[in-house]
């Protein structure tokens, strides 16, 4: 435990690092604005970068479309780089994508039967905005990488046979009904 505590600052400074390279990344979509507002502020992209971060942080404490904001940051981003995987001729971010939105939508599931808890953690579409964007960060290990290898995986390799079956009755079982009709 305590060597993978001395390992945290390590990865803060990595996750960092990939931040500054991907703000100058003439392939991503915000390069150009980034451009424009350092050419015209005088300010580094980082630090724009970070100021924007933390007007955002503000606003999913405080503001009253939180939960709006939070899930435009979750969708919008990846929904971008999914329809770009899709169109590229590789299959790695094809997987890549497809786990975020697995990951996504469990999470989601849950949320929503379990609501009340949104209203009584604070900071509560803070901490699931910062949830979000760890499962999406451009990095190999990312959270959603993480989740789906050390929880969603396991659980499915053990369980898919058993739903497969369900799943295959079900199908069969309204095939019978249509063709009664």
């Amino acid at each position: 435990m305590s060597s993978q505590l001395t390992q945290i600052p390590q990865m803060f400074e990595n996750y960092k690092e990939t931040v500054r390279k991907s703000l100058r990344d003439p392939n991503k979509p915000w390069t150009k604005a980034f451009d424009i507002l350092e050419e015209r502020t005088s300010v580094d992209r980082v630090n724009l970068f970070s100021g924007a971060v933390a007007l955002c942080a503000i606003y999913l404490i405080f503001g009253c479309w939180a939960q709006l904001v939070c899930n435009i940051i979750g969708v919008l981003y990846p929904a971008y780089v999914s329809i770009h995987a899709i169109e590229s001729s590789t299959k790695q971010d094809d997987t890549k994508w497809l786990i975020y939105w697995v990951t996504f939508g469990i999470f989601t599931v849950i949320e929503f039967f379990s609501h009340i808890v949104t209203n009584i953690i604070p900071l509560y579409w803070l901490l699931k905005c910062g949830f979000l964007i760890w499962c999406m960060l451009p990095v190999e290990n990312n959270g959603s990488v993480i989740i789906y290898n050390k929880l969603v995986r396991p659980y499915f390799l053990k369980h898919h046979a058993s739903v497969d079956k369900i799943i295959d009755d079900g199908i069969r079982k309204a095939g019978n009904v249509l063709k009664k009709e």
